[in-house]
């Protein structure tokens, strides 16, 4: 495998919508190949780019405990000793040490997201590689714990001009040239599932699981655990039509689609987990849920007892300190801040209670060091977080894989943003995994968690039901 570096052009081109069209309808054509993404706004106001990705000069993929390199370009494959996310920061300098910029657009330089880079997806397995935890659970799943994509060219649409870019090494053709080699038409069968949805636990196994927490705050082991449960069903088709179907209802800011070999990732998170722009840190943990509603009155009330719940500011406070803490490992001394405490933000089927910690990353980190020391997010494990691992280890009957991970990019500008994979489906086998959590603490009532749970996935399974065999 060579590992000689190169001078390279970076060229920023505008594309014409008019002759293109959407990025979704330009992402359908290629999205069956192996490392497609799409990162998706879904048309929510907080999401205002759209960028598509195809074709990895290099894929970096972590499973059982071992990370691997691929060049695409001969389809060799070795072994690394480092870790994941040093491994994918290696070949982020690799591909592109000496980069310059060539574009009669130069603003767009400072403007557009990521351009070209490394993307992909950071499961919450992922954390094993970092810390020590138990090995409980078997990793039934095909879905690597990292997959990782080195990118030389993007699709990147703005959503607030309606224009469109294609970014690339000046060593790639134009999109033009490129197309017709690339595109097919939509050949998929149709999306149907084939059975109902069945969880992973009965509530009454979620209820004795609720207890023990309890019994575990109780004795000082920790103050919140995250708890989920995994909704499985039986599908057949095109995962990408399911992915359409989810975004259209969700509209979430942090919407992917992922395909890998043998696995699709279809995210609609509302969640942030960490971003850096120009040396600028920023995380959004969510905590606190409450069902939206169609009648005005009844939703106002649904929003406003959450902003008033003890419970769920506690919830919420204690992971704003445990982030603050994570932040502070790789940030300047005396920079963590938080300048939003219990927001109200409300998407389709929920309102959340979300919070927003700030900093400026150390010069001597790079934006995937932070990643790698705040992993997996706060939000969705609990405090203290090793002992929330250990102990979500033990009482959730299988492991999490995508679920709580991270679908991120980190561009060549050094900027980086990342999101939690809460809402997020698993396609693989023929089957779809889909999970939902919150976080118990010491007044938690098991039988407002339980339904917390369904609340999170009211706009999910039911949009999938309209595809039953």
């Amino acid at each position: 495998m060579t590992q000689q570096t190169t001078s390279c052009h970076i060229l920023i081109e505008p594309l014409s919508p008019s002759q293109w069209g959407d990025l979704s309808t330009l992402f359908s054509q290629i999205e069956y190949q192996p490392y497609a993404m799409l990162f998706d706004s879904a048309g929510s106001a907080a999401g205002r780019y759209h960028m598509m990705m195809w074709a990895p000069r290099y894929v970096i993929e972590s499973k059982s405990g071992h990370t691997r390199v691929t060049d695409t370009r001969d389809n060799t494959s070795q072994q690394l000793a480092l870790a994941p996310l040093k491994a994918v920061e290696h070949y982020v300098d690799l591909t592109f040490a000496g980069h310059r910029y060539s574009t009669s657009h130069p603003e767009l330089l400072a403007e557009l997201p990521f351009i070209v880079g490394a993307a992909g997806l950071c499961g919450y397995d992922l954390g094993r590689y970092y810390e020590s935890l138990p090995d409980t659970n078997s990793d039934a799943y095909v879905c690597p714990d990292m997959a990782i994509g080195i990118f030389t060219q993007s699709v990147i649409y703005d959503t607030r001009t309606n224009e469109l870019f294609h970014c690339r090494l000046a060593s790639h053709a134009p999109l033009s040239e490129q197309w017709p080699q690339l595109a097919r038409p939509v050949s998929a069968a149709p999306f149907t599932l084939t059975s109902s949805w069945t969880s992973n636990l009965s509530q009454p196994a979620y209820n004795q699981a609720l207890s023990r927490i309890h019994q575990y705050i109780v004795a000082g082991d920790c103050y919140q655990i995250n708890m989920a449960q995994r909704f499985s069903a039986g599908y057949k088709g095109s995962e990408w039509q399911a992915y359409q179907a989810l975004r259209n209802e969700n509209q979430t800011p942090f919407s992917a689609f992922i395909r890998l070999p043998d696995s699709c990732v279809l995210s609609i998170s509302p969640e942030r987990f960490l971003s850096v722009r120009e040396g600028k840190v920023q995380t959004k943990p969510i905590k606190g849920t409450r069902p939206r509603h169609q009648d005005e009155a009844a939703d106002q009330a649904s929003a406003q007892a959450l902003l008033a719940a003890e419970k769920d500011r506690a919830e919420n406070l204690m992971i704003v300190d445990l982030l603050r803490n994570d932040l502070s490992k790789h940030c300047k001394p005396h920079s963590v801040v938080v300048p939003f405490l219990f927001a109200l933000e409300s998407y389709a089927a929920v309102h959340h209670l979300v919070s927003t910690v700030e900093g400026e990353l150390d010069e001597h980190a790079s934006p995937l060091d932070l990643l790698a020391g705040a992993f997996p997010g706060g939000s969705i494990t609990g405090t203290p977080k090793i002992r929330a691992m250990e102990i979500i280890e033990e009482l959730e009957p299988h492991r999490r894989n995508v679920y709580c991970g991270s679908i991120m990019y980190y561009g060549i500008k050094k900027d980086m943003d990342s999101s939690i994979t809460i809402r997020t489906l698993l396609a693989e086998n023929h089957t779809l995994h889909c999970w939902a959590g919150g976080g118990i603490v010491l007044d938690s009532q098991a039988a407002d968690e339980y339904q917390e749970t369904l609340d999170k996935v009211s706009r999910i399974l039911p949009s999938l039901d309209r595809f039953r065999e």
